[in-house]
Order: structure tokens, then C-alpha cells, then sequence
């Protein structure tokens, strides 16, 4: 899968400077990235295969829990042409306040 945009794993890495779990974040997102972008997916059941514990909030519409559930990742995933656009990331107090169905990259 091509992701877009990794710049903003990088940037809400380096926001996060001086918080102690900084590192345990750096490395879940640069995971989650590495498997997603040798990921194959044609499907919503393909990505419930790889990540059990991600939300299906539409056809295409993703949640995913990063760093034991302390931050959310949404994406918006086509899987004709193979592209997963990150959304938003936030902790997961944060992602209580947006409308995942609506929220989109700044």
C-alpha cells in the first residue's frame, strides 16, 4: 500500500518531544508504517487480518490503535488503488472529541 503522508507521523513524533513515551510512539508508528506499506490489501477483512483490533468505521474509513491503545491513527483507505491517506493522529482523549467520519488532514 502507498501511504500519504508520512510527514505527519514524523511531525506528531516530534510534537510529542520531552513526553517519556516519545520513543515507544516513534517506534509503534514507524511499525504500523513499515507493515502497511508491504501490506496488500483488497479489503476491509485484509486489514482485520493484520490489525484485529482495528475500527471499521466505513468501506474506508480506518481507525487503528497505536502504542497499546494510547493513540489513534484514522486513515482513509482505497483499495482499488492501493493508497491509505492518514487522516489524523492523536491520543485517544483527543480522538473522543472529532468525528472520525468527518475529520480529515490539515
Amino acid at each position: 500500500m502507498r501511504v500519504i503522508a508520512r510527514r505527519t507521523l514524523r511531525e506528531f513524533v516530534e510534537s510529542r518531544a520531552g513526553y517519556a513515551d516519545q520513543p515507544a510512539l516513534k517506534a509503534a508508528l514507524d511499525a504500523w508504517f513499515a507493515e502497511v506499506r508491504r501490506a496488500t490489501w483488497s479489503s476491509t477483512a485484509d486489514v482485520k487480518r493484520l490489525y484485529r483490533t482495528a475500527s471499521i468505521i466505513a468501506s474506508n474509513r480506518i481507525v487503528f490503535n497505536i502504542r497499546g491503545n494510547a493513540y489513534r491513527l484514522v486513515v482513509a483507505v482505497d483499495f482499488e488503488k492501493g493508497i491509505v491517506w492518514i487522516k489524523w493522529l492523536g491520543t485517544h482523549r483527543d480522538y473522543d472529541r472529532i468525528d472520525v467520519r468527518e475529520v480529515g488532514h490539515e
